[in-house]
This record gives C-alpha cells, structure tokens and sequence, in this order.
C-alpha cells in the first residue's frame, strides 16, 4: 500500500487575496477567469517545486557559466472538462512546453457520481508527469475516476490540483489514490445536499464561461 501524500494548502497571501475575490458572487466572468489564470499559475509553481534539474555550461555577455534546468522531466496538464479549462492557459504560462490532455466528465445531479463522456490524452502519456486541473474537488467522483483512466496509461506520476476543495472530497481522492498529492488554494467547510461546497464560490464552469 503506498504512502499517502499529505496535500499542500495554499497559505500565500496572494492566493488567498485572490480566492476571496473568486468567492464573491459580484465578480463578473472575465475577472473570474482572469484570476482563475492567475492563482493556477501560482499554485502551478509551487507543484512543480520538485522538479529535477540539472546544471548546462551557457556564456552570459561576460562569462561562462554553469547553471541549472529542468533535467528532461516532461509534463501534461490534464483539464478535466469543462471548468479545468479555465486553468489550462495559467499553467501553460509557467510550463509551455508542457502538453495538453482532455477528460470529458459530468456529475450526474441525481446520484452526483460522474459520468465520462471524452478522454484524449498525449500519445506518450507514459513518459510524462501528469497534473490534472479542475477548480472544484467536491465530492471527488471526478477527480478519482479521471485518475483512474490517466493511470490505465502509466504516466510517470500524476497530481491533482484545484483552487477549492471540501473535506469530503479530499478523503475520498486521497483513499483511492494515496500516491497523488493534492495541491489546492483552500480547504473549505463541507458540501451541502446538492453536493456544492460551502462556502465555495458557487459553480466554477458557469462563472468561466458565462452560463447558467
């Protein structure tokens, strides 16, 4: 059985100043998104501190040098649609060499279970480090069973990171799968009986992109 990775909280007083403003039920769709960017890059960084590097020889205008980069880790972002659309654009900021997967996944209102409609993943999945994106870790149906199918794929290892998540939703990713570490912006209280959390900041597609 492996370890459990203990999940980073995001406690940067530039996340949480931002995630208050994503809270507030007046702020219009493209300050939404707009943050949105903007905390998934922050929160991007610190996901990828861990990163091996590996020192080059390059000439600055005075001297050469030795000096470090990524040692040859290749990444995939993996949205999990719709709303994990919202951060593709922040993370590809900060890594865009990184590819870009696609797993379509809807939560069914009645059983609130997901139900998958797409998944398109780089041809070699297997060589990449994987993070999955989704702005919302609720019940945390979505998350694991997009896990699940990027897994059936043997990436190299896989993350998951969101802007919200509830408690019930992180116990649940974290029991089906200890070996993926979650990074989120905020913890919050729980989920109500609609499945939402609380206080959240409502639904996270419909705030992207404008619909009800």
């Amino acid at each position: 059985m492996p370890q459990t990775l203990k999940p980073f909280i995001a406690d940067h007083p530039l996340i949480q100043h931002k995630v208050t403003l994503l809270r507030d039920k007046n702020t219009g769709s493209k300050q939404f998104r707009e943050l949105i960017q903007e905390i998934t890059e922050l929160m991007c960084y610190e996901a990828t501190r861990n990163l091996p590097t590996c020192e080059v020889e390059i000439e600055t205008p005075l001297v050469k040098t030795k000096s470090k980069v990524i040692a040859g880790r290749k990444l995939a972002f993996v949205p999990i649609l719709r709303a994990g659309l919202g951060m593709v654009d922040g993370a590809i900021e900060l890594v865009p060499a990184a590819k870009v997967g696609h797993i379509g996944l809807y939560r069914d209102p009645d059983t609130l279970k997901p139900v998958e409609y797409y998944c398109k993943l780089p041809g070699d999945i297997s060589e990449r480090e994987v993070i999955v994106l989704d702005p919302m870790l609720a019940t945390g149906g979505s998350a694991v069973d997009a896990i699940t199918q990027i897994k059936l794929r043997q990436p190299r290892s896989v993350k998951f990171m969101c802007i919200i998540a509830a408690p019930e939703g992180l116990e649940k990713l974290t029991k089906a799968h200890p070996d993926v570490q979650v990074f989120c912006a905020a913890l919050d209280s729980h989920l109500n009986d609609h499945g939402y959390i609380v206080p959240g900041l409502g639904d996270a597609g419909d705030r992207i992109f404008g619909t009800k």
